[in-house]
């Protein structure tokens, strides 16, 4: 078993070495495609544009990213997965012959486990769920022929599959992941998407059940790495690695450390549950217009891209966690409650003195 790893590693190495020796120039798009296929650009672009055009897919986008990054750190815990920037430096595999040269760059280093991928797993959970309600809107009218239906469901198709090879090509030329950690990810997101795609509980969900939920998977998580613990088994091993052979320390971030994301999604999924029903969400909603909604759609963007400019200080690893949290709670609380009340009574207050 750890032979036949071993062999599927080195084939992922070889990989890694192919793609930066021949596709060299398309460095600043794997870097672009990277950065693009983070969750944060789920919570901070996407969400806030569907739900303004479609509360439902907004609130599927959020649940489906958060269980779906919650589900990727469980199994990174359990599966140990190795990443190719540490691995070709500490496996014996190549005793007999040189060591392959793989390239770093600033987002090589993260600290996490690698298998499944978190960017492709997410890339491929959030994008499935924007495909299917696209489909689901535009070919809902009956009268829609069946060739359209065709050429509609193949393009949209066509560029969630483009989107998955170039993140999985990105996350392998980078020596972030093995090509078989990625494959793993893209499968696992379209899981979790589809299984979204059949829960209806979620828009409807109280404040109690987010808060719940919320807890549960807290609990669940501490709970799982305090009991391995007590075992002799260390869930934060790739720290050290990652440490020790990043080229340059300052490309290790504590921001994608396993925790790190564990409690940015638990705050994304609080400040939604928080968001729906907060009594400024209930009051704006009536009566929402298509310019009103294109209003809030861009006054979001403007001021989520403030919030994300802020980056928690990282001398104290509790102040950072804690900050992480509320920053990341506060994104969809804005979104759904404080941009549309301020908006609705901006326009309120205009229509006033017009009369």
């Amino acid at each position: 078993m750890e032979a036949g790893m071993e062999a599927v590693h080195g084939y992922g190495v070889s990989t890694v070495e192919y793609l930066q020796t021949h596709y060299r120039g398309a460095q600043s798009w794997f870097l672009f495609i990277s950065f693009a296929a983070d969750l944060r650009n789920t919570f901070f672009v996407f969400f806030p544009i569907w739900f303004h055009l479609r509360e439902s897919v907004g609130i599927k986008l959020i649940w489906t990213a958060v269980i779906g990054d919650w589900l990727n750190l469980v199994f990174k815990w359990i599966l140990f997965g190795e990443r190719p920037y540490w691995w070709v430096h500490e496996t014996s595999y190549y005793s007999n012959s040189s060591v392959p040269h793989i390239e770093q760059f600033p987002v090589t280093c993260e600290t996490g486990p690698g298998s499944p991928s978190g960017h492709a797993m997410g890339a491929a959970g959030v994008y499935y769920v924007m495909v299917t309600s696209i489909l689901s809107i535009l070919l809902k009218k009956k009268q829609t022929s069946g060739v359209t239906n065709w050429c509609v469901r193949g393009a949209l198709w066509a560029v969630f599959w483009g989107v998955q090879v170039c993140v999985c090509l990105s996350r392998v030329f980078l020596a972030a992941h093995f090509p078989h950690q990625v494959i793993a990810g893209v499968i696992t997101g379209m899981i979790v998407a589809e299984a979204f795609s059949r829960v209806k509980w979620i828009y409807s969900a109280s404040l109690k059940r987010y808060l719940h939920t919320t807890l549960f998977l807290l609990t669940f998580a501490l709970g799982f790495y305090l009991l391995l613990r007590a075992l002799g088994v260390d869930l934060l091993w790739t720290l050290e690695k990652a440490k020790r052979w990043c080229v340059r320390a300052e490309w290790v971030h504590m921001d994608t450390t396993p925790f790190a994301s564990l409690l940015r999604n638990l705050g994304t999924l609080f400040g939604l549950g928080l968001g729906l029903h907060s009594p400024l969400y209930t009051e704006s909603k009536p009566g929402r217009s298509a310019p009103f909604r294109l209003g809030c759609i861009i006054a979001s963007l403007l001021l989520l891209h403030l919030f994300d400019s802020f980056k928690p200080p990282t001398h104290t690893e509790a102040l950072f966690y804690l900050l992480s949290f509320c920053k990341s709670a506060a994104v969809p609380l804005a979104t759904v409650g404080i941009i549309p009340y301020c908006l609705s009574g901006a326009l309120s207050a205009h229509s006033k003195k017009l009369l």
